[in-house]
């Protein structure tokens, strides 16, 4: 999650989660405005995320934080907060009441007189497990009565938030690390998890023939080899410096 854009900048991110809102004054209507990510940035952050949601997965973000408590079940002030870590994930991730879900939505249909609402966390999962990976059919459809906006709108500061538990959670398993409270492979923390860029690129050898014959290698012209600069004459077109340029 550390290498997601979303966490590129981290008070952007804090913001997102905290889901705060504008309100536009305009001859004489209040509007309130949600400003949100590009949906597939959203998506693919979700997509990291869902293991980090789920109770059956090994890392479930609940069973890191009943690891890191084994651990550190002698130091008082690391217990306290993986304590008050846990309660807020509680509270966040899986909410008992609407209140503690932050709002929900009502909507209805003055034709059929039919009406439905939900709150901000069930329509968050319609989308995570509906809208993105097609998981849950359940959980999407009791989210198609509001729409595609009121499911993502509803999903944007639950991904943020996890994002920031989850980043903090890995600051902290740092720290203990170095402290010497945790005994972890150096390795884990120095794998590569995200690429940095999408280029292939490798030295070849390239060999080539007509049909029939035996191939041969193929060696660069002559005015492509070494490191010296080289110029074709008549037109700039052509002008490069060696090493392997297309021309």
């Amino acid at each position: 999650m550390e290498e997601h854009s979303l966490a590129a900048d981290w008070d952007a991110l804090v913001a997102l989660s905290q889901m705060k809102i504008k309100i536009l004054f305009n001859n004489g209507e209040a509007r309130i405005r949600y400003e949100l990510p590009p949906e597939e940035v959203v998506e693919s952050a979700a997509a990291r995320l869902r293991p980090v949601l789920l109770e059956k997965e090994d890392c479930f973000h609940m069973k890191a934080l009943a690891a890191l408590g084994y651990f550190c079940r002698t130091s008082p002030k690391d217990a306290e907060w993986l304590r008050a870590a846990r309660a807020e994930w509680r509270t966040r991730a899986n909410p008992s009441t609407r209140e503690e879900a932050g709002y929900w939505v009502m909507v209805a249909d003055t034709v059929t007189g039919e009406d439905h609402d939900l709150d901000a966390h069930r329509l968050a999962m319609a989308w995570i497990y509906g809208d993105v990976v097609h998981h849950d059919p359940e959980r999407r459809q009791e989210g198609d009565a509001f729409g595609l906006l009121d499911r993502f709108r509803a999903a944007v500061p639950l991904v943020a938030w996890a994002m920031v538990g989850t980043i903090e959670l890995l600051n902290y398993i740092r720290a203990l690390h170095e402290a010497g409270l945790l005994q972890i492979r150096q390795e884990v923390f120095d794998e590569r998890v995200a690429l940095k860029s999408t280029v292939w690129e490798e030295t070849a050898e390239v060999f080539f023939a007509l049909t029939g014959q035996n191939p041969r290698r193929w060696r660069a012209p002559r005015c492509l080899r070494g490191g010296s600069r080289w110029t074709r004459q008549r037109t700039s077109r052509f002008s490069n410096t060696a090493s392997g340029d297309n021309f």
